[in-house]
């Protein structure tokens, strides 16, 4: 199935999760201190403020984000390795099924007691960011263009480089426009239900979109088509 094809449902589903990114960064940078659970570039800048020793900025927090991102990605590709050269909805919703658990134990962690609350908030940036991990790997390997679901750089760098501006024929244009305005969205959404709920909400509501999505895409997708890897 061609990512571009007219009748393909991963661009639908992939502007979604883009607008889930955005509920998870703001539940991780608003609720669980100075750390990304779904922005590994952030988290390295960090890093490199705490090892310089700046004030605020703790690396526990930022190298758990980064081990179970890198934890949650090896998972996606293994999966893509023994799943993906079945029917893709079998891909697709292991995935999502995986990730979604991974965000709802984590809203679950989110509403404990003071007590040991520390310890909660480490092991909800381990499962996010291996929630996002496993996804980010296994969108990469879908090649969808410009919808990474977790990265904005090269959609926005792509937005002006093939604008009309540069001489260029704004191809995706809409893609791209919408992929950051669901990141916008889901941020803004995720802000205010931590400033208002707390951890909790926006994570549960990660996970149960994240399935929800994925469920209504499987149910377009073909049953007998599989789907090329990207192994980039």
């Amino acid at each position: 199935m061609p990512p571009n094809s007219l009748s393909n449902p991963l661009p639908a589903l992939l502007l979604i999760l883009s607008g889930v990114t955005g509920l998870v960064d703001a539940a991780s940078v608003l609720g669980l201190g100075k750390v990304f659970t779904a922005n590994m570039t952030g988290n390295v800048v960090f890093l490199g403020f705490a090892l310089a020793g700046t004030p605020g900025f703790s690396p526990l927090p930022l190298l758990l984000s980064l081990g179970g991102f890198l934890g949650g990605s090896v998972v996606a590709g293994s999966l893509g390795r023994r799943v993906a050269a079945g029917p893709l909805r079998h891909w697709l919703m292991t995935a999502a099924v995986f990730e979604a658990t991974l965000l709802l134990i984590a809203a679950i962690c989110a509403v404990g007691p003071e007590q040991g609350a520390q310890e909660r908030i480490l092991l909800i940036i381990v499962l996010t960011a291996a929630a996002m991990g496993l996804r980010n790997a296994t969108v990469r390997q879908l090649k969808v263009p410009d919808l990474t679901t977790t990265v904005l750089t090269l959609t926005l760098a792509g937005l002006a480089a093939d604008s009309w501006f540069a001489g260029g024929q704004n191809p995706n244009l809409a893609r791209r426009v919408l992929a950051v305005l669901s990141v916008l969205a889901g941020a803004a959404f995720g802000a205010w239900l931590v400033s208002r709920y707390g951890l909790a909400p926006p994570l549960a509501l990660a996970g149960v979109t994240t399935f929800a999505a994925t469920v209504l895409t499987s149910l377009h997708t073909s049953t007998k088509q599989p789907y090329t890897l990207n192994r980039d």
